[in-house]
C-alpha cells in the first residue's frame, strides 16, 4: 500500500507547477497573435517514404518496433518515415542558475524563454509538425497532446545542458535552443558541432535581461554569481566599470553570432523588456521551409 503523500512535498509540487497555466496562457495568446498573417504549413498525411532505421527508445513503446529489421540483430529498431524526420522540431530552454535573473518589473529570463518556445510549439503543432522538449520528453509528437507534454517540460523541466550535449535526435531535425549563451563561446561551438554531425539545423534564441545589456548600476554595488559559487564582487563605483563591461559584453555577443553563422544556424536576440511576439514570429519564420538554407 502506498504511503500518504507528505503535505510539505505536495505543497512544494503545487508551488513548482503554479506558473505553468499562466505561462501556457501567455504563450497561447502570443501564438494566436503571431499566427495572423502567416500561412499554415500542414502537410497532407504523415508520409510513407522510408527515411532510416534508428535504435528503439523506451518512450517509443512496443508498437513502434520494426520487428523484421530487429530480428536481424540484437537491438530493437524503429522505422522512421521521411515526413517524421523532416518535420521534427526539438526545443530546449536553458535551466541554468543565470536564467533565473530578472530586472525589476521584467520576467525571469527562463520564463520568457519558456513562453517564446511554448508559443512557437503551439504554432508548429497547428501546422501539423512534430515537437519535443530536447532531452526531456523523448520522441517528437504532434497535436494537442504533443503541445501539452512539450509545454510542461519547457515551463517546469530542468533544462539541463546535458540535453544539448548528449542529444538523441533524428537526423535532419530542426532545433531551437533558448539560453543566455553565457558559457564560453568555444563551449557552444563544440555543442553546435555535435548537433551538426546529425545534419541538424537550428536557431539560437539569445535571451537578454536589460540590465545585462545596459549595465545601469552606479555607486557601491555588490555582484554575486547566480549559482552562489565563488566570492561576490564589490564595486565602490560601479559606473567606473560600465565602459569596460559593455565592451566585453559586445565582444561576447559578437562571438556567439560568429559561432552561429559558422555553424549555419540562425541567431535571434531578444530582450525581456520587449514584446515576446516579435521573437516568436522571428523563430517561426526562420523555421519555414527553405529558410534554414537561406541563412
Amino acid at each position: 500500500m502506498s504511503q500518504p503523500q507528505s503535505p510539505t512535498l505536495r505543497r512544494a509540487a503545487e508551488q513548482a507547477a503554479a506558473p505553468f497555466p499562466a505561462l501556457l496562457a501567455e504563450a497561447e495568446r502570443i501564438a494566436a497573435s503571431a499566427s495572423l498573417g502567416t500561412h499554415g504549413r500542414r502537410r497532407s498525411g504523415h508520409g510513407e517514404t522510408f527515411w532510416e532505421y534508428r535504435r528503439h527508445r523506451t518512450e517509443d513503446g512496443a508498437q513502434a518496433v520494426d520487428w523484421r529489421r530487429s530480428a536481424r540483430s540484437q537491438q530493437l529498431f524503429v522505422r522512421e518515415t521521411e515526413w517524421e524526420a523532416a518535420n521534427a522540431v526539438y526545443l530546449w530552454r536553458d535551466g541554468s542558475p543565470g536564467m533565473a535573473l530578472a530586472s525589476r518589473s521584467q520576467p525571469l529570463k527562463k520564463d520568457r524563454a519558456a513562453v517564446c518556445l511554448m508559443a512557437l510549439a503551439s504554432l508548429l503543432t497547428r501546422g501539423g509538425e512534430r515537437i519535443s522538449a530536447l532531452g526531456e520528453t523523448g520522441r517528437t509528437r504532434t497535436g494537442r497532446t504533443g503541445l501539452e507534454i512539450t509545454a510542461r517540460a519547457l515551463a517546469e523541466g530542468p533544462g539541463a545542458v546535458q540535453s544539448v550535449e548528449k542529444a538523441d535526435i533524428v537526423r535532419h531535425a530542426r532545433i531551437v535552443l533558448a539560453s543566455d549563451f553565457l558559457d564560453p563561446p568555444e563551449t557552444w561551438a563544440a555543442r553546435l558541432a555535435r548537433l551538426n554531425a546529425s545534419n541538424a539545423s537550428g536557431i539560437l534564441l539569445r535571451i537578454i535581461d536589460p540590465a545585462e545589456d545596459d549595465f545601469p548600476f552606479s555607486g557601491r554595488t555588490r555582484f554575486a554569481e547566480p549559482s552562489g559559487k565563488g566570492a561576490p564582487l564589490l564595486l565602490g563605483r560601479a559606473e567606473d566599470a560600465r565602459e569596460s563591461y559593455r565592451r566585453l559584453w559586445a565582444e561576447h555577443g559578437a562571438a556567439i553570432a560568429a559561432i552561429a553563422r559558422k555553424a549555419g544556424w540562425t541567431l535571434v536576440t531578444h530582450r525581456t523588456d520587449r514584446p515576446a511576439g516579435t521573437a516568436v514570429l522571428a523563430l517561426y519564420e526562420a523555421l519555414a521551409p527553405g529558410a534554414m538554407e537561406r541563412v
